[in-house]
C-alpha cells in the first residue's frame, strides 16, 4: 500500500522534527532510524538521520549517514550536514566538494525573513552555506578563498556574525559601512512579509491595496456593531451583494472582478468571514459605490473619508441605521416589479456614459451641506422614509413604533427612491447605473453614504437624537483624510527595529574589527558608545577587558573581567585572559580561587587547566604549569593560548627546543597569533641569535602595532647588534604609544647615556621617577647622570635612595659613590 507507506513517512517526518524542536535529541533519532528503514532509498532519510547523530555530536556517525548523498550533491541537507561533519573531523577537502557539487541546490536560495514562531525552513540559504564554506577554506589554510565565501555571506545576510569574525581574524581590512547595510534580500523579505503576515492592512501610500473595504472597516473599527452611528451590513435584508463580474465595464477599470457595494445601505459585504477576491491576472479587486453627486467612489476612498470612531455604547440599534431596539429585522421588501423597468433604463445609461472612471477624491462643495452643533460640514442625512417603508411594510397590521412615529416629524420622501434604493440592492449581475432620486426641495434623497453617517440639521432637541449628545461631524470638504492603519504602523516599526539592529551591529562590528587589529583605545571608545543595556553584557564587557590587557592596564582589566564574572558565574570564555591578568598583578590568592571555581564549572574546559597552569606558575611550580597547559591542549588541539603559555613555561625552564615547538603549534592553529612570534623572538635572542630574533619581534610588532613591548625587544636586539641610533628610534615609537611605559624609556636613557645625550637621559629618567618612584635602579641611574653633570649633592642624594631601597646592591652603590671623587663613569653598568 503506497499511500498508506507515504503517509507512515509523512507522520515520522512530523515527529521527527517536533522531537528536533523540543530538543529530544535521542527521541528524534530514533524516529529517524524508523523512517530510514521505511524510506532507506530517499536522501531526506538520511539527512534527518545525519542531523540527529550531529546534534548529539556523533560527528562519526553523522558522517557515515550523510556520506552517499551529500558527497554527491544530490541532497541540500545531507551534503550540508556531510560538511559540518567533515570540519569537526578536519576531512576539510571532502565537505569544500561536497559543497560545491550542490551549488545549484542553495546557490539562489535566500530564507532571510522566513523564520517565525510558526514557520522555519530546515534547509540553509546560500549565505549558511558561504559561511560553512568559508570556515573549511580557513581550516585548509586557503586565505583566498575564506575571504572569498565570507564576504559573499554578509553580502547577502550581514546578521552573519561567525562570517565577519572569520573576516577579522584573518586580518583582512573591511569597510563596514558597505557590510552592515541593508540589503534587496531584506527589503524583499520585508516586503513578502506584509503581503503574506498582514492581508488586513498594507502601506499608506500604496496605490494598490489588495484590500476590501469591508477589511479595512474591520480593521480600523473593531468595535463597529457597537457602534450607534454605522450601519451594521449583517442586520440588513439579506444578503444584497451584486456579482458584477461579467461586466465588461469594470474588466476596463480594474483588469479585475469587482465587487459592487450599492446606495441607501442596501447591502455589501459584510464585516465578518469575507475575503477579497483576486483576479488571475493579478489586478486589484475593488468595491465601488456611488457618491452624493453621483460620482464613483472605491471603497479605499470611503475607507479613508470615514470619521473617527465614535464612543463605545449599548448595541439598541435601528434597523437601517445600526440602532437595535431587540427586535428582529423584518424580511427585505419585493422588488420584482420594479426590477424589469430599472434593467432598461440602466442599459440606456450605459450608453451615455462609457468613460466612468474612479475618481481619487470627490469634488463636492462645502456651502450646500448641512452642519452639526459643533459647526462642522457633515454628510447628507440618510433617507428616513425609505427606512420607514422598508420597517412598517412588513406586516401591515402591526402596531407603529416608536422610532416610526419619531422620523413622521421629519418631512417625508417620496416613495419612488426607497422602492429603486431596494432594486439596487438585489442580486442581479447587470451593469452599474446612476441612480436618480426624487425628493422634496431642499433635502437630498441619496442615500449614498456609508458608515456612521449623522445629518446635519440635527438639533438638540431632534427626537433622532436619542442619547442626546453631539455627533461627531465628518468630512466632505474634497479631501479625502484616511486612519492610521495598524499594518502599515506594524511595517514601519518592523523597518525601524531592522535599522537598530544594523546599526547596534555596526558598533559591535567596528569595536571587534578594532580589537582584532589591536586597535585597543578605539575598541574601548566604540563599545563604551554602545547603550546600557547592550553594553552591560558578558560578551562586551569581556572584549573591554581585553582591549585593556593588550594596553597593559592590569588593574582595570581585571575590574571588567570581575564584573563578567559576577554577572555571568558560569562562563568559561575569556576567563583564560583573566587569569594571565591575576599573574601580572601577582594576585596569587585570587588566582587560585578563580582556578578552583572554573574547574568546578567545566573540568573538561581548556580555559580551566590554563587557569590552574597561571595558578602553578605564579608559585615558581613551573613543572606542573607545563603539564596543565598541555592538559589544555589535549582537550582542544586548536586552543592558540595553552601552547603559548606552554612555550613561555619551558623558556623560563631554559628548555628552547621544547619552548620552539610550543610556539610553532601555536602558530599552526593561527599564524596571526603575535604572542607567538614573540615568544620565538625570545628564544632566539636567548640562543644569542639577534638577527633571527629581530624577525620575530617585527613580525609579531607588524601584527599588533600598538604594543610597546614589541618595539622595545626590537629596539634592545638592535642595541645588542651595536645599532644604538636604530634602537632609539624603536624606543622612541614605543614613548609615544604608551608614555608611561617602564621599559621603553629605560632603554632609552641607556641609549641617551651611551650616546653622549646626558641632559636628555636625565629628563627621561625624571618621569620615570614619577612613574616608579621606589624603584631603586631609576635612583642609582640619577645618581649616575648627576655625577657626570658634576652635580654631587644630587648624585649622593640619590645614590643613597637606591641604598635604602635595595640594600643588596650595596657594593655596586658604594663603588659608584667612591668613584665621584675621580670623575670615572662606565655607561655600561645601568640597573634596568
Amino acid at each position: 500500500m503506497p499511500q498508506t507507506a507515504n503517509h507512515i513517512a509523512s507522520q515520522l517526518r512530523q515527529l521527527i522534527y517536533y522531537n528536533l524542536d523540543c530538543n529530544l535529541l535521542r527521541n528524534a533519532l530514533f524516529l529517524a532510524g524508523r523512517l530510514s528503514a521505511c524510506e532507506s532509498k530517499l536522501p531526506e532519510a538520511a539527512y534527518l538521520q545525519a542531523l540527529c547523530h550531529f546534534r548529539l555530536g556523533q560527528f562519526k556517525a553523522a558522517y557515515d549517514s550523510c556520506k552517499i548523498p551529500g558527497s554527491k550533491g544530490t541532497h541540500l541537507g545531507c551534503s550540508y550536514i556531510f560538511a559540518q561533519t567533515c570540519l569537526a573531523l578536519e576531512k576539510y577537502l571532502e565537505g569544500i566538494h561536497a559543497l560545491e557539487r550542490s551549488k545549484g541546490l542553495w546557490g539562489v536560495r535566500n530564507n532571510w525573513n522566513k523564520h517565525t514562531d510558526t514557520r522555519r525552513q530546515h534547509l540553509p540559504d546560500a549565505a549558511a552555506v558561504y559561511c560553512l564554506l568559508g570556515k573549511l577554506s580557513q581550516a585548509h589554510k586557503d586565505t583566498t578563498q575564506a575571504i572569498y565565501c565570507y564576504a559573499e555571506a554578509l553580502k547577502l545576510n550581514p546578521f552573519m556574525w561567525d562570517a565577519f569574525l572569520g573576516l577579522c581574524d584573518l586580518g583582512v581590512n573591511v569597510r563596514l559601512p558597505n557590510i552592515f547595510k541593508m540589503t534587496p534580500e531584506m527589503m524583499n523579505g520585508l516586503a513578502a512579509g506584509s503581503s503574506e503576515e498582514t492581508p488586513l492592512g498594507v502601506l499608506e501610500d500604496s496605490p494598490s491595496s489588495n484590500t476590501s473595504f469591508s477589511q479595512q472597516t474591520a480593521t480600523s473599527q473593531p468595535n463597529a456593531s457597537n457602534d450607534p452611528f454605522s450601519i451594521s451590513t449583517n442586520r440588513l435584508n439579506g444578503d444584497s451583494r451584486i456579482n458584477a463580474s461579467k461586466s465588461a465595464l469594470f474588466e476596463k477599470l480594474n483588469g479585475s472582478r469587482s465587487t459592487v457595494t450599492p446606495i441607501g445601505g442596501g447591502g455589501g459585504h459584510g464585516f465578518e468571514g469575507t475575503d477579497t477576491p483576486i483576479s488571475a491576472g493579478g489586478g486589484i479587486t475593488a468595491e465601488v459605490v456611488y457618491d452624493r453627486d453621483n460620482s464613483l467612489r472605491t471603497s479605499e476612498q470611503m475607507a479613508a473619508a470615514e470619521p473617527p470612531l465614535a464612543p463605545m455604547r449599548k448595541p439598541r440599534t435601528l434597523y437601517g441605521l445600526g440602532m437595535d431596539f431587540g427586535i428582529d429585522a423584518p424580511p427585505r421588501m419585493k422588488t420584482s416589479s420594479w426590477r424589469s423597468k430599472s434593467k432598461s433604463q440602466t442599459q440606456s445609461e450605459e450608453a451615455d456614459h462609457p468613460d466612468i472612471k474612479i475618481s481619487a477624491a470627490t469634488n463636492t462643495g462645502i456651502g450646500d451641506r448641512k452642519r452639526t452643533v459643533s459647526g462642522h460640514v457633515s454628510q447628507a442625512a440618510p433617507n428616513m422614509a425609505a427606512l420607514q417603508l422598508s420597517a412598517s411594510s412588513n406586516d401591515p397590521t402591526a402596531p407603529q413604533r416608536r422610532s416610526a412615529r419619531l422620523f413622521n416629524q421629519i418631512r417625508p420622501q417620496s416613495t419612488k427612491f426607497s422602492s429603486s434604493s431596494s432594486a439596487v440592492a438585489t442580486r442581479d449581475g447587470r451593469e452599474l447605473k446612476k441612480a436618480k432620486a426624487t425628493g422634496t426641495k431642499g433635502r437630498s434623497t441619496n442615500g449614498s453614504t456609508v458608515g456612521r453617517v449623522v445629518s446635519g440639521n440635527r438639533k438638540h432637541g431632534d427626537p433622532m437624537d436619542i442619547d442626546r449628545k453631539e455627533v461627531r461631524p465628518t468630512n466632505t470638504s474634497g479631501v479625502l483624510t484616511s486612519q492610521p492603519k495598524p499594518a502599515a504602523n506594524e511595517k514601519v516599526k518592523e523597518f525601524e527595529g531592522l535599522q537598530w539592529l544594523l546599526d547596534l551591529f555596526m558598533k559591535l562590528g567596528s569595536g571587534y574589527f578594532a580589537l582584532s587589529h589591536y586597535r585597543c583605545q578605539e575598541a574601548i571608545q566604540i563599545f563604551n558608545s554602545i547603550t546600557p543595556s547592550q553594553r552591560e553584557t558578558p560578551c562586551i564587557l569581556a572584549s573591554i577587558g581585553r582591549a585593556l590587557y593588550e594596553e597593559h592596564s592590569y588593574a582595570e582589566a581585571a575590574k571588567y573581567f570581575a564584573r563578567v564574572k559576577a554577572m555571568a558565574p558560569s562562563r568559561v570564555e575569556d576567563m583564560e585572559v583573566y587569569s594571565t591578568t591575576l599573574w601580572h598583578l601577582k594576585s596569587e590568592v585570587e588566582l587560585a580561587y578563580l582556578a578552583h571555581e572554573i574547574s568546578d564549572i567545566d573540568r573538561l574546559s581548556p580555559q580551566a587547566w590554563c587557569a590552574i597552569g597561571n595558578s602553578f606558575s605564579l608559585s615558581r611550580d613551573r613543572d606542573q604549569a607545563v603539564k596543565c597547559f598541555k592538559r589544555a591542549t589535549q582537550l582542544d588541539p586548536k586552543f592558540t593560548y595553552a601552547f603559548a603559555l606552554q612555550g613561555h613555561e619551558h623558556l623560563e625552564n631554559d628548555e628552547h627546543d621544547k619552548a620552539i615547538a610550543a610556539f610553532r603549534s601555536s602558530l599552526a592553529t593561527e599564524s596571526r597569533y603575535y604572542g607567538a612570534w614573540y615568544g620565538l623572538g625570545k628564544v632566539f635572542e636567548h640562543q644569542g641569535k639577534y638577527d633571527v630574533a629581530e624577525q620575530h619581534y617585527r613580525t609579531a610588532a607588524r601584527i599588533n602595532p600598538t604594543n610597546p613591548v614589541l618595539l622595545s625587544h626590537v629596539g634592545g636586539v638592535l642595541e645588542k647588534m651595536k645599532n644604538p641610533k636604530a634602537a632609539l628610534l624603536q624606543y622612541n615609537k614605543a614613548c609615544e604609544l604608551a608614555p608611561k611605559q617602564f621599559l621603553a624609556r629605560s632603554r632609552k636613557a641607556k641609549v641617551l647615556l651611551a650616546l653622549q645625550e646626558p641632559n636628555l637621559a636625565l629628563a627621561e629618567l625624571k618621569i620615570l621617577k614619577d612613574i616608579a618612584p621606589d624603584d631603586p635602579g631609576v635612583h642609582f641611574s640619577l645618581g649616575r647622570v648627576y655625577k657626570l653633570l658634576r652635580q654631587k649633592a644630587n648624585a649622593i642624594k640619590h645614590f643613597t635612595t637606591a641604598l635604602n631601597l635595595d640594600p643588596k646592591a650595596s657594593q655596586a652603590i658604594k663603588e659608584a659613590m667612591e668613584q665621584m671623587e675621580e670623575g670615572d663613569d662606565d655607561e655600561g653598568q645601568m640597573v634596568q
